[in-house]
């Protein structure tokens, strides 16, 4: 019987199995950021182990509160910062080079078909849009991963998704990725791989299909993964092209790493998502979705573009062809965040900043802040936003607050409009 790409990679990577179905694994790579690996390097210290495996294959950034806003977050930065300095690390992203961690890892290149990747970090299974599986960890998942390079897994089962049709115009990953969690439900894919295939990931861009494999995880998935193909070697070419003599000899490579056709599978699911509608969700829970015609109108005080999921220049370029020559209704407030230092750069050269600035909103350095509530763009009690970020846990982005879910595309409609509207009705 055939493999799936979880399977292939897991068998080339498989280092022991020290129980049954527990699968020990050799990583390729190791993320880190200030909120999550400064706890696991204390711990490694108390214990006499301040080491690391192979600094080449770690990298690090400063992302979810950046500039720091208090002493805690200072002190954060500063215990990843100087652990960096002590071990080597070179690719450590500091303030002012720092970007969201899920769009600057693979912006430099860093992941690849058939790698495995932890990160201490929910949203790690972003990355597996280049064929890879990326996985968030615990703390202790994380420290073994920093000193001995590998990680333990359970062998992954697979669901897939054939996705057929054309998306409509003003129809994105982002409402695509909601739709499916509302039909798995927020535990429909727990422990499971989530495989995205058919024309119409074909045809994503990988900003697109790193939208997509960013929510795995709110369906209770450990990874989402998309087949690499050329889209995936023009992406990764700059990085890569030392390595093959053509772009079709890193095709034949990495072609390796498509599932079997007679792969396996936990669930198929097929749908033709031509007639797809813009989605938002409603309430705490990221199944809680209906289409943004049945939310039109709802009332928003605040209006969110960027995050790990809808902050690349896809994103921004998609929200400013909405927002140009418009201003954004008195009733509101908005915020976009460029996810990297590379992606603000490029927002500026091709004059979006000066589109949202004109249009009234705040733009803002890259930063998680906002996503979680923690800076940049919190919420006070009673307030709802508009945001494209992941998560709509009660208070995420502030106590009290609550936040529908949307595409770039949408946000921009609802921020004109001071209220969640379609962003169907403006030309794009």
């Amino acid at each position: 019987m055939g493999k799936t790409i979880a399977e292939k990679i897991f068998d080339a990577h498989r280092v022991n199995m020290p129980f049954p179905d527990t699968h020990v694994l050799k990583l390729d790579r190791v993320f880190c950021h200030e909120i999550t690996t400064p706890i696991a390097i204390t711990d490694l210290m108390a214990r006499g182990m301040d080491r690391v495996f192979d600094p080449t294959k770690i990298k690090a950034v400063i992302d979810h509160v950046t500039p720091a806003k208090d002493s805690k977050t200072a002190e954060q930065g500063k215990i990843l910062r100087d652990w960096a300095k002590r071990h080597g690390v070179k690719d450590f992203f500091d303030i002012g080079r720092n970007g969201v961690c899920h769009a600057i890892f693979p912006e430099k290149g860093f992941v690849r078909p058939g790698y495995t990747v932890i990160m201490g970090d929910s949203h790690t299974c972003t990355h597996g849009a280049f064929g890879a599986f990326a996985a968030g960890v615990g703390t202790t998942d994380l420290e073994v991963g920093i000193l001995k390079g590998v990680c333990a897994f359970h062998f992954p089962k697979t669901i897939k998704f054939v996705l057929n049709g054309t998306l409509n115009p003003g129809v994105y990953a982002k409402d695509l990725i909601l739709f499916i969690i509302k039909e798995l439900t927020v535990n429909g894919a727990t422990n499971m791989v989530i495989e995205f295939t058919g024309p119409v990931i074909d045809a994503m861009s990988m900003e697109s299909r790193m939208t997509l494999c960013n929510m795995a995880i709110e369906a209770g998935g450990t990874c989402g993964i998309c087949y690499p193909d050329m889209t995936t070697v023009e992406y990764l070419w700059d990085f890569i092209k030392d390595e093959f003599n053509t772009k079709e000899d890193a095709f034949k490579e990495y072609s390796k790493w498509i599932s079997d056709e007679d792969a396996s599978y936990e669930k198929v699911y097929e749908y033709d998502v031509t007639n797809l509608e813009p989605m938002v969700t409603f309430g705490y829970k990221p199944d809680q979705v209906k289409t943004v015609n049945e939310m039109s109108g709802t009332k928003i005080d605040q209006v969110y573009i960027g995050s790990c999921t809808n902050g690349r220049i896809e994103d921004l370029r998609i929200a400013a062809n909405i927002i140009k020559d418009k201003k954004i209704s008195d009733d509101v407030r908005a915020i976009v965040s460029p996810a990297t230092p590379d992606i603000y750069s490029m927002a500026l050269k091709e004059g979006l900043i000066e589109i949202f600035q004109n249009a009234g909103f705040c733009v803002t350095n890259p930063t998680c802040g906002a996503c979680l509530g923690m800076s940049n763009g919190v919420l006070a009690s009673g307030e709802a936003c508009a945001s494209t970020t992941n998560r709509n846990f009660n208070g995420r982005m502030g106590k009290g607050g609550t936040v529908h879910l949307m595409s770039p595309a949408t946000a921009a409609a609802s921020a004109i409009e001071g209220k969640i509207a379609n962003s169907q009705l403006y030309k794009a």
